[in-house]
């Protein structure tokens, strides 16, 4: 009986995980800060606006929660912006609740 309780307990976690986004242990808030201070002045530029069109455009490049992972660690290395790896995080965390909705 206990071997099938672990055994629904691990496959119960094992879901879990498998739902929950690479990044889901940003911190939105502050993802919502740093973006603001560091990130839409640029996308204004080059999008107008508010600088929302890049991540709501129609033929957009992030297409999976690892490839919002990437690109918020790419403009991080060509930019030069040096945040943190939980930095990162938190700002792939905003822009996952705010514009990519991804569950996985």
């Amino acid at each position: 009986m206990q071997r099938i309780a672990l055994l629904l307990t691990c496959t119960l976690c094992a879901s879990l995980a498998q739902a929950t986004p690479l990044f889901s242990a940003g911190d939105p808030v502050t993802g919502k800060a740093m973006v603001e201070k560091q990130c839409i002045s640029c996308h204004a530029e080059r999008f107008g606006g508010d600088g929302s069109a890049i991540y709501t455009r129609e033929h957009r490049l992030v297409k999976t929660s690892a490839g919002l992972l990437t690109q918020v660690r790419n403009c991080n290395t060509n930019l030069g912006l040096k945040w943190f790896d939980d930095e990162e995080l938190h700002v792939t965390r905003y822009l996952n609740d705010h514009y990519y909705k991804f569950q996985k």
